[in-house]
């Protein structure tokens, strides 16, 4: 079985004692958590990590009968400002030490690009890119391993690990067991690539299967402005899932799947939506 959770900033805007009853309330076993945009109440600073906060949100949590399935902290690990970058190392080393008192076994983020603005430019793709990141990375990973969490890294089109074979080259350069990771099909597409999506995602089970930890489920549909594609709620845009959903429910038991883009209005009817597919989905 797939546990299916929600991005917590998503949900309903209330203080979080109210909050946790209705997301559990509307089917969803398990949350993906951005302190710093779902918990606007409390300060989210390295400092403000203590070990009390950390019981008093697993304690809460755990009343509500919701696992904290990632936490995320999607900061730019390619900022060429070494100020910036002193202060993501510190955020990113919080929130490790955080998720493990939390009982949270993973720290989600994404891959940056090599500019402070944090927007797509085509040296996202070039060798340098990628070795600044990997610089970057690898005290993350290693302090990771000593907390014993997984860093789960998102391939997006338009960032530095921006395909499978760029993220099978990273795990495999970094080569630690703690670093995994988070399958979001629709952030590997792009207008390049959205008309053979089915070759990429096979492309990304093949190379990445064996250490994807967790996956995002949403869908897209096609605007004319950005990028061209828009993140939407699962089961609303064009996704056909049937060959994600195969590979997790033949290879990944229990994984966490949280949605994203969904708001509090159709998020229940996304969530369903994705745990009918999987009950009726083939594994052969």
């Amino acid at each position: 079985m797939v546990q299916i959770g929600l991005r917590l900033h998503d949900a309903e805007k209330l203080p979080l004692d109210e909050l946790l009853p209705i997301v559990r309330g509307k089917g969803f076993s398990c949350v993906h958590l951005a302190l710093s945009k779902a918990l606007k109440e409390y300060p989210c600073t390295a400092s403000a990590l203590t070990p009390g906060y950390a019981n008093y949100l697993r304690h809460l949590f755990e009343r509500n009968g919701l696992d904290i399935a990632v936490i995320g902290n999607y900061l730019n690990l390619a900022n060429p400002d070494p100020d910036y970058m002193k202060t993501a190392r510190e955020k990113y080393f919080a929130h490790i030490r955080f998720a493990s008192l939390l009982g949270c076994g993973m720290v989600g983020t994404e891959t940056g690009a090599p500019n402070v603005e944090y927007k797509y430019c085509p040296e996202c793709r070039s060798d340098a890119a990628f070795s600044l990141f990997l610089k970057e990375l690898k005290p993350v990973v290693r302090c990771a391993e000593q907390y014993g969490v997984t860093l789960a890294i998102e391939p997006v089109a338009r960032h530095i690990i921006w395909g499978p074979k760029r993220c099978r080259q990273a795990l495999d350069e970094i080569g630690s067991h703690n670093l995994q990771v988070l399958f979001d099909p629709v952030n590997m597409l792009d207008l390049d690539n959205v008309d053979h999506r089915e070759e990429v995602f096979q492309e990304a089970i093949e190379l990445l299967g064996p250490d994807i930890a967790m996956v995002h489920f949403k869908d897209f549909i096609r605007v004319n402005e950005g990028y061209g594609l828009k993140s939407v709620g699962a089961g609303t845009g064009e996704m056909d899932y049937t060959q994600i959903i195969r590979f997790i429910k033949k290879e990944k038991p229990f994984i966490y799947a949280t949605l994203e883009n969904t708001t509090p209005e159709n998020a229940q009817w996304c969530g369903n939506h994705i745990k009918e597919l999987y009950d009726s989905c083939p594994i052969d």
